[in-house]
């Protein structure tokens, strides 16, 4: 009897990414991902600082995931942040065209090597107007990958919508402590502190869990603190 574990794969940028030790506190949420899994299920992050849903595939990158990957895996697809960047042809796709189009590249590769696709909506920025209000910082990205996952019969975890609103509950201030604003005087509005990456991993299982990308059982401790002390963070970059 085999007892080979299934694996999660993500395909994303550095809200997702691994982190070096060069950047601590920083923290990706795929970094967190495996604490909210049940140990059947071990994670492969491959998501990259810097990448978008184009440049992620120009390099090669969705092409070593895909000969990594095996049947009944997930591939999760998380790329937004930098597909906006307009001034940058290497990254820019347009939301509604080539953006969908990428997209659908890691949907068809995922499927033909048996796995499942789980696309995810890009986590919000720490964000908020003068009345206190967080505000939306991606246009139209999350709405197309939206209508990608129900044209496609993809599941989708809705990860803008959820941190948004979490950001909203929390409060400009109290947000302050799950992005990585420190005390050697870093103020980033968009990575996380290992407590961001936590929340952000949590959503991200719940949606797996309730969209049954999953088996039943497999998600674990979503309403458990995750210690700082369970991160690690590598010496040399992946």
């Amino acid at each position: 009897m085999s007892t080979a574990r299934q694996t999660v794969h993500i395909a994303g940028d550095s809200t997702a990414a691994p982190k070096t030790a060069a950047v601590h506190p920083e923290a990706g949420w795929g970094m967190a991902l495996p604490f909210y899994l049940d140990p059947a299920w071990q994670v492969a992050n491959h998501a990259v600082n810097g990448r978008s849903s184009k440049s992620f595939i120009d390099e090669g990158r969705l092409a070593v995931v895909l000969a990594e990957i095996r049947p009944g895996d997930v591939l999760i697809v998380q790329f937004g942040h930098n597909d906006a960047k307009v001034d940058d042809p290497s990254r820019c796709t347009e939301p509604w065209t080539s953006y969908r189009e990428h997209l659908a590249e890691y949907v068809r590769g995922a499927r033909a090597a048996d796995a499942l696709p789980v696309l995810v909506t890009s986590v919000e920025r720490r964000s908020f107007d003068p009345e206190g209000r967080a505000l939306p910082t991606h246009g139209d990205y999350p709405e197309a990958m939206r209508t990608l996952a129900r044209d496609l019969a993809v599941p989708l975890i809705d990860v803008q919508v959820e941190s948004l609103a979490l950001w909203q509950q929390l409060g400009p201030e109290a947000t302050l402590r799950w992005f990585l604003h420190t005390d050697d005087g870093r103020r980033d509005d968009t990575h996380f502190s290992p407590l961001g990456a936590s929340a952000v991993a949590a959503m991200v299982a719940r949606g797996l869990d309730s969209t049954a990308a999953l088996p039943a059982g497999a998600v674990r401790r979503l309403t458990e603190d995750v210690p700082v002390s369970w991160f690690t963070w590598s010496e040399y970059p992946a």
